[in-house]
């Protein structure tokens, strides 16, 4: 909490001063999401201030999204607020927090980058994905990428699909669509960061759901839905971030039945399906409440910003075009048309199988490596689910390994409610190669080992 910012060279009101300083800090890895920020009354008398312009600073970072209040315990950079590895703090080596996938040589993603746009600009040129596009992408993208996906997902056409720029956009959307202000939306008890922002600034109120190793449980599921009537249930049933949880055939048709018979619709992510396609996606059950978000981010890379939501009809799929255009227009269609043409020439699923036997390769590298640890963990998933072992407090195990030159995350930023667990996420993918995953699964190991008396944050 020893954080005072520098603003003596920034222009405007003080308050706005502060928190361009914020972001500055942000951006140059002074300041890490999670970490906890002083109070207002302590940066005040910090800065020689009225307690009213830090309040009224405090203020504006929430509102921007790069600070959030937690009751009882201060305020935090948000665990939402983006970040690279070069932006982290200087002692910072390795950067497991980001869930991202890896990127093994056998990937080849350079060449089949730039052979990528070598073929389209022979087709038609590069400049011809430089103008306007049709909002949700063309009607040839929409084919393909339908046509793609319906190997998992038979009713996948592309009348039912939108392309959008990342599935963070897709939900966002989404909630606006199915809800309003004080509406609710039902979720696990522990989830995606990205959903929770979302929910924060449309001011929706998530629920968090009772679950269990294998993930959702469905009695509590039945239950809330009861109690709460929610707008939509948002799931994440295939390699669950953060804890890899997996639904089985049967719970998947349990909950099927429930969002039917409780006459809500399902929000569907299914940004890790394509590492386990062993796991038929809920939307297979119940298509017509189903709204199904695949994202490419999370089985190639982030950077390319391409997603699919399968609409349960028609009439949604426009809704959600339109929706589309009001918020940011359309998807970059130069990475559109490079996705298409992966999907088209099958580079997408050999690019994606090198990706997944990475992955495994690195679940094996952990699981060697942790043993007599808690964890769960799937073979092809990027991150896994550490649990403390009793007597070592996740804040301070977290705010060491940061110390030691290590970023996880703790479960803080996942949980719904107001008891997360003793456990953070280990993103595997995030290292740059084994050897640096390696690295870092002996500075955790380390920390987790260390006595007592040199675990202690000061």
């Amino acid at each position: 909490m020893d954080w005072t910012p520098t603003i003596s060279e920034l222009s405007g009101p003080r308050y706005q001063r502060i928190v361009e300083a914020m972001e500055a800090d942000i951006a140059a890895g002074r300041l890490v999401r999670g970490q906890q920020l002083p109070t207002q009354r302590a940066l005040a008398k910090a800065l020689g201030i009225d307690l009213t312009t830090v309040t009224r600073a405090y203020t504006e970072a929430r509102r921007r999204g790069i600070m959030e209040a937690r009751v009882g315990q201060g305020s935090f950079v948000s665990e939402t607020s983006a970040r690279r590895t070069v932006d982290l703090p200087h002692p910072v080596a390795i950067d497991l927090s980001m869930n991202v996938p890896p990127h093994p040589l056998e990937a080849q993603l350079d060449e089949r980058i730039m052979a990528g746009f070598e073929a389209l600009r022979a087709q038609s040129g590069l400049t011809a994905f430089l103008n306007y596009q049709p909002p949700g992408g063309s009607a040839h993208e929409r084919e393909v990428a339908a046509r793609w996906m319906r190997t998992r997902v038979p009713h996948a056409h592309a009348d039912k699909l939108v392309i959008f720029p990342g599935a963070q956009t897709i939900l966002f959307n989404l909630l606006a669509h199915l809800a309003r202000p004080g509406d609710i939306v039902l979720t696990e008890a522990l989830t995606f960061p990205g959903i929770k922002a979302a929910a924060a600034q449309l001011g929706i109120n998530l629920i968090g759901v009772a679950m269990d190793d294998d993930g959702i449980l469905p009695d509590a599921l039945a239950k809330a839905c009861r109690t709460h009537r929610p707008k939509a249930v948002y799931l994440i049933p295939t390699l669950h971030n953060p804890t890899t949880a997996t639904l089985s055939a049967e719970r998947r048709s349990t909950i099927a039945k429930i969002i039917r018979d409780a006459d809500t619709v399902l929000i569907e992510d299914d940004a890790y399906g394509l590492l386990d396609r062993s796991a038929s996606p809920i939307a297979n059950l119940i298509p017509e409440r189903t709204y199904l978000a695949t994202t490419l981010s999370k089985c190639i890379a982030p950077a390319l910003r391409v997603a699919y939501l399968l609409a349960p009809d028609s009439g949604a799929q426009l809704q959600m075009r339109g929706y589309l255009q009001a918020t940011v227009q359309m998807p970059a269609p130069l990475m559109v048309a490079l996705v298409t043409h992966w999907l088209e020439s099958g580079v997408a699923d050999r690019i994606i199988t090198a990706i997944r036997s990475e992955a495994v390769g690195r679940q094996q590298l952990a699981q060697r490596a942790l043993k007599g640890f808690q964890f769960q963990a799937k073979p092809a998933a990027h991150h896994l689910w550490l649990r403390f072992p009793e007597g070592l407090g996740r804040r301070d195990v977290t705010a060491q390994l940061l110390r030691d030159g290590l970023a996880v995350v703790a479960s803080d930023s996942f949980v719904v409610d107001d008891n997360p667990p003793n456990a953070a996420r280990l993103s595997l993918g995030a290292a740059r190669n084994r050897a640096e995953l390696t690295q870092a699964l002996r500075i955790l190991i380390g920390a987790l080992q260390r006595p007592a008396d040199t675990r202690q944050i000061v």
